[in-house]
């Protein structure tokens, strides 16, 4: 069976990074094959690396607040550069009413706190199965 590759990155100039790192962690446990960007990452990186990677998925950790900026634009770079769509989750600080508007734009789930690593492995994978 083939392993899921899913690239973890964090866009824009938040420096925390403990969450995205025990994400990446936990999946790579679960079997999945993880590439982590580090931090800093710019849409246009972020969507570079997933291409060139064949990644199955995209995990975007965000905690600053500018998911509303940033989302939109690593969806439309992964696009533009792909020529279709990876599924792309949002982890992090993002406010409630802030989520379907996500999931409107393109994002396949989006994990706030609390959510279990064993969750948000399980939302990954049926969404890559799904296809």
């Amino acid at each position: 069976m083939k392993r899921i590759r899913v690239l973890i990155a964090k866009p824009g100039l938040d420096g925390h990074d403990r969450g995205a790192k025990v994400v990446a962690r936990a999946l790579r446990d679960r079997g999945f094959e993880v590439i982590y960007t580090g931090l800093h990452q710019t849409p246009e990186q972020i969507a570079a690396a997933a291409v060139q990677e064949g990644v199955d998925a995209v995990g975007l950790s965000i905690l600053s607040g500018s998911h509303g900026t940033l989302v939109p634009r690593v969806l439309d770079e992964i696009k533009e550069r792909a020529g279709t769509t990876i599924p792309v989750f949002v982890g992090g600080i993002i406010p409630r009413e802030d989520i379907a508007p996500l999931k409107e734009a393109g994002v396949a789930e989006v994990f706030t706190p609390g959510t279990s690593t064993a969750q948000i492995a399980d939302a990954i994978s049926d969404i890559v199965k799904k296809g």
